[in-house]
């Protein structure tokens, strides 16, 4: 159902051509990677946060985290991400395959400067075992996404 959500708003943009479905399992960075043969770096995570009852999305490069410094001087809270057993409910996508594709109403997307260093990067289609190949102006246009944020730090 979720990949079929990701998908359907996908094909709004055209984009349903560059859809990988994988036999393993793509819900992790490393998993990601072996199954598209990228790096880890150019998987585009999608990581589900609240800010007081409103869930956010923020799509970072798949070798960074969030700079909790960062992230408070942008947003004024602490970051809090949404519980594992309530990411479904708020964003429309299980753990493992968020994606900011056919995602639920009032959502707001946000792109990390980190993904800016690639010509393609790889975000998830809603299940665990799906990515799909985008430009950055690709996932600009088919994220709905609100801005252009600087949140993260490469992780060691």
């Amino acid at each position: 159902m979720s990949f079929e959500k990701a998908k359907n708003h996908l094909t709004e943009y055209n984009l349903q051509s560059k859809i990988m479905q994988f036999e393993v399992s793509s819900a992790t960075v490393k998993e990601a990677a072996v199954a598209v043969g990228c790096k880890e770096a150019e998987i585009a995570k999608t990581l589900s946060f609240i800010i007081g009852e409103s869930p956010i999305l923020i799509v970072v490069a798949g070798d960074c985290k969030i700079d909790n410094g960062k992230y408070k001087a942008r947003f004024s809270t602490k970051a809090k991400m949404i519980a594992f057993e309530d990411v479904e409910r708020l964003v429309g996508h299980a753990v493992g395959g968020v994606c900011p594709f056919g995602i639920n109403d009032g959502v707001r997307v946000y792109l990390d400067s980190s993904l800016k260093r690639f010509q393609k990067v790889y975000p998830a289609c809603g299940s665990s075992n799906s990515a799909v190949e985008m430009t950055l102006s690709q996932l600009e246009q088919a994220s709905r996404f609100e801005e252009w944020i600087d949140v993260c730090k490469i992780a060691l």
